[in-house]
């Protein structure tokens, strides 16, 4: 493949991934906090285009226009920005720069995640994050503080960077986990979706060998967890995520493979719950783009995050060209006047990709 070939397609799937977890975001934004049996009966069956969030969302999100991206998208582009600025080395202080530039500046920051909103509050002030939730005197950090989802929602650019190269996503990935998701829980699952991403983008990858990739990721992770974060009591990711990959394998509909993954896996905002989720309804969509977020907007609970996530896999291994192409330019209308361009974005994490070892082959 030559470099110019190998480069256009890099592309394709790199902005397949930033778009179809941008509309993951934007669709499951309307449905967040509901759960799957109301989403049927409000829209008749399964929600499958855009909506605007209604007034009582609890994503933050009542005032967005049709198809625009709530907080966890949001996260996610200013992530992919700064490793362009860095040319991919990402270091804490960059990422420390970029989770305030964030909060600072962006329109999403509304209904920011509980883990993320503290450990913001505790930067701006000086003070140490990894003391936040600490009682009294002590340095012990609660078991829930940093096992929410927020790592993973966002990681998809570690990956995308890093095409093939599961170690050095899983590296990134973790990177962007300190100081806000520092457990083993959090890590796990941001390194899940990061290797899985990393390798969703190359020629040879499938449904198959993307959750292959989650499960090397969500193993790696709790391997760097022991040496640069906290164990805390809690569910396996891993252990969770091939659960959710059964699961889905044995669902024969949507809302079959959605009551099984809720009453089995559940999907909430902590990550050992709607990361696995997002796995599983990736498998249960044979990863089309557009199945995998109709089945995280319509799960239930935290169906943005679960919607984005199985989004940039599904976006990943498919391109964008996968995409239904009206709902896309629908999206990029609404998401013009925001942060980031996408297709920019796009182009220059290609070229960071491209720059990187271990490329597409």
């Amino acid at each position: 493949m030559s470099i110019s070939t190998r480069e256009k397609r890099l592309y394709n799937h790199i902005l397949g991934a930033l778009a179809t977890a941008g509309m993951g975001d934007a669709l499951g934004a309307a449905t967040e906090q509901w759960h799957h049996t109301e989403i049927f009966a409000k829209f008749g069956g399964p929600l499958r285009s855009f909506q605007e969030p209604p007034p009582d969302t609890w994503s933050g999100a009542e005032s967005n226009k049709l198809g625009q991206v709530t907080d966890d998208a949001s996260q996610m582009y200013y992530l992919a920005h700064k490793l362009i600025e860095c040319n991919g080395s990402l270091t804490r202080e960059d990422w420390v720069a970029c989770l305030l530039q964030w909060a600072d500046e962006s329109p999403h920051v509304g209904n920011m995640g509980p883990t993320t909103r503290l450990v913001v509050e505790a930067l701006r002030e000086g003070k140490d994050p990894n003391l936040v939730g600490c009682i009294g005197t002590s340095n012990r950090q609660p078991a829930s503080h940093g096992a929410t989802n927020g790592a993973a929602m966002r990681v998809a650019p570690a990956g995308l960077v890093h095409p093939g190269n599961l170690d050095a996503a899983c590296d990134t990935a973790i990177t962007t986990c300190i100081p806000s998701h520092n457990t083993q829980i959090a890590i796990s699952s941001a390194c899940a979706i990061a290797a899985g991403v990393s390798h969703a983008v190359e020629q040879s990858a499938d449904v198959f060998s993307v959750v292959q990739a989650c499960l090397y990721g969500a193993r790696r992770g709790e391997e760097l967890a022991h040496d640069h974060g906290r164990i805390v009591p809690g569910p396996s990711i891993l252990v969770r995520s091939e659960l959710a990959v059964t699961l889905a394998l044995r669902a024969k509909s949507l809302p079959e493979a959605i009551t099984l993954i809720e009453d089995n896996i559940g999907n909430s905002v902590d990550a050992c719950q709607s990361v696995p989720a997002a796995i599983g309804l990736f498998v249960f969509s044979k990863g089309d783009p557009l199945e995998s977020i109709v089945g995280g907007t319509n799960i239930g609970n935290d169906t943005d995050t679960i919607a984005a996530i199985a989004g940039a896999l599904a976006g990943a291994l498919n391109g964008v060209d996968a995409l239904p192409q009206s709902m896309y330019k629908t999206f990029c209308a609404a998401n013009a006047d925001d942060e980031f361009d996408i297709e920019e974005l796009a182009r220059g994490l290609t070229s960071v990709a491209i720059r990187s070892e271990g490329g597409v082959s």
